[in-house]
């Protein structure tokens, strides 16, 4: 089956944000292969190397981490969206994390050593990734001031106002995890809310 890169142009072109170098947004599509993933198969193993970074088509990827035998969430990547166990994958050691595809998943991705290549040799790929960082970065700082500052019940209102889609297309338990608070808790907020 062939998968369209369009999505993924639109995505490059959203970070990248300098027409003048659109000539070499094509050199970068040629770049990512696609791969298709089944449903609670891993993208990427703990104590494995991250194979690629990549662009998600279609699908969620959820980042997780296993403590005292129990899977916590730490970051979903939905559609239209880019994901790495990034250290892993730059620095090539072993994964901390895992990353399960919850749905069947269309990726668009990239090994390393062609990632390096575009990032050295490519100014549009490299404004891509330092403007996906920088905004990476962002969210990163304002999810963890959120854990500290705001109630689970107001995390809850902040999500289905900045992320609604997230709640239609992710399981509760998953939401509840990346949320920091029980499945049940979960359920109890939502009635409140709804």
């Amino acid at each position: 089956m062939s998968v369209s890169n369009t999505n993924l142009k639109s995505y490059l072109t959203t970070f990248i944000k300098d027409d003048s170098l659109n000539d070499q947004i094509q050199m970068i599509l040629e770049a990512f292969q696609h791969l298709h993933i089944k449903k609670n198969t891993l993208f990427v193993e703990e104590g494995k190397i991250c194979p690629y970074f990549c662009f998600i088509e279609s699908g969620i990827l959820q980042h997780n981490i296993v403590v005292d035998g129990e899977e916590k969430t730490t970051y979903l990547a939905l559609k239209n969206s880019a994901t790495a166990a990034l250290k892993s994958f730059i620095d090539q050691i072993p994964s901390r994390k895992n990353i399960k595809a919850i749905s069947d998943c269309d990726l668009f991705v990239i090994d390393q050593k062609n990632f390096k290549n575009l990032l050295e040799n490519n100014e549009a790929f490299h404004r891509f990734y330092y403007n996906l960082i920088e905004n990476q970065i962002y969210r990163i700082d304002d999810y963890r001031i959120d854990l500290l500052t705001l109630t689970p019940e107001e995390r809850y209102k902040k999500l289905l106002a900045n992320e609604p889609k997230l709640l239609k297309e992710v399981p509760l338990h998953y939401l509840a995890s990346f949320l920091g608070i029980s499945s049940r808790h979960m359920s109890r907020i939502r009635k409140n809310i709804i």
